[in-house]
């Protein structure tokens, strides 16, 4: 049995380590403390950390104390000669016999070493065996059971830091992407209110003179169905370019105390006749004592024209449109929902229906929805989307309220 002080390093030897673990980003220097100080509290020889490289399925040295270069510069390891049953379900196996045991390589150099003993202990995270921590010996030992624990309870630490490493590599690999993606659509921008400023002034000639000379031609002459197509796609260009200047422009909301009541009826009261004609059934569903929001009330209502739209596009004939209020559970938000009975979304197009220039309509811009999607972040919200195809679809709206303790601390500053 070990000493008394041997069992006092070997439980602050854990507790640096794993302190370090939990403190430090670079597991480089957790897994450089872990091969020295296992080597001396075992009075072993040599230590050496191997990870699994996840794209070339190679176990790489990343970490030793004691050995030479002679054998550090022999490289990876392949999977077959690591990874085996035993490995993933057993916290250390000792090999005694290193010059005939088929889990060793590079035997020549382990000779040149002076090892005769191994002890290896997997690095297992998540079911998964991550590295291999392998501790070298000059001469054959019955190990303690304390030794063996204090081990185990290192490669675990290890396999700890491993994992951390890896989860910061991803975020950081998730980062990397969101940020190309940003300077992406920020550039998209940029070149969008150039090319609507520069198409807007020749398109607005193109209809100001198509639509006088349609006025000269005779109802019945050959010229009229020419030019009402010409005045009629013309139109729809405007509307493209009008809502590439929106999105260009990313303006600031005009926030006031406002009722999202009162600007959902006066969306509705624009688009009743449009309902009327598809023979859409509008249903709203209001909470009472709703509090009010500080809120672009015109921003607000673009938004909800064009979920409204949708739905009825969505719907073609005969359907219903729900649009429904309330809390959240904490009362510190207010929820818009539309839903419609329409076509639905397919799966694949729900992550991408608020990015800029893509539609599932036939003439559709692709801008309406990343417009709304704009105008919400900027109050601080969210626009979020749910659907099944043939079964509909709902589009939530969710906004802060006015915080009314706020509001009063603020009335008597």
């Amino acid at each position: 049995m070990p000493s008394a002080s041997k069992i006092t390093e070997f439980y602050e030897t854990f507790r640096e380590i794993s302190g370090l673990v939990h403190s430090s980003t670079d597991v480089k220097e957790v897994l450089d403390l872990v091969v020295w100080k296992v080597t001396e509290a075992l009075n072993a020889k040599a230590a050496l950390l191997r990870i699994l490289n996840l794209r070339t399925g190679e176990f790489e040295p990343s970490a030793s104390y004691g050995l030479s270069d002679t054998y550090l510069s022999k490289g990876p390891v392949t999977q077959k000669h690591l990874i085996t049953d035993v490995y993933k379900q057993r916290p250390y196996i000792i090999i005694k016999d290193v010059q005939s045991d088929e889990r060793i390589f590079y035997r020549k150099e382990l000779e040149a070493e002076g090892i005769s003993m191994i002890l290896d202990l997997p690095l297992v995270f998540r079911d998964n065996m991550a590295g291999l921590l392998r501790i070298f010996f000059r001469e054959k030992k019955v190990f303690e059971p304390d030794e063996i624990d204090f081990a185990v309870s290192l490669a675990q630490q290890s396999s700890c830091a491993i994992d951390k490493a890896r989860l910061i590599e991803e975020q950081q690999a998730r980062y990397d992407q969101l940020a190309l993606h940003t300077e992406k659509l920020s550039a998209l921008g940029r070149m969008a209110a150039g090319i609507a400023h520069e198409i807007n002034n020749p398109l607005a000639g193109v209809l100001l003179y198509s639509s006088s000379l349609a006025k000269k031609v005779k109802d019945d002459g050959p010229l009229k169905e020419g030019l009402d197509i010409i005045i009629r796609e013309t139109q729809r260009c405007k509307i493209i370019i009008q809502d590439l200047l929106e999105f260009a422009r990313d303006r600031e909301p005009q926030k006031n105390t406002a009722d999202i009541h009162r600007v959902i009826d006066q969306a509705v009261t624009m688009l009743e006749n449009e309902f009327r004609l598809r023979q859409i059934q509008l249903d709203r569903t209001y909470a009472p004592n709703m509090k009010k929001a500080l809120l672009d009330a015109n921003q607000l209502q673009q938004v909800l024209i064009n979920l409204l739209l949708n739905a009825a596009h969505a719907i073609e004939q005969k359907g219903t449109v729900s649009i429904r209020t309330r809390m959240d559970a904490a009362g510190k938000k207010m929820v818009i929902e539309v839903q419609d009975t329409g076509c639905g979304v397919q799966p694949e197009h729900l992550n991408k229906l608020f990015e800029p220039f893509f539609s599932t309509k036939k003439n559709g811009s692709g801008l309406g929805l990343a417009v709304s999607y704009g105008i919400v972040q900027n109050h601080q919200g969210q626009l979020t989307v749910e659907s099944q195809p043939g079964k509909g679809a709902c589009f939530t709206i969710t906004l802060p309220l006015v915080d009314d303790k706020r509001k009063s601390y603020q009335r008597w500053q």
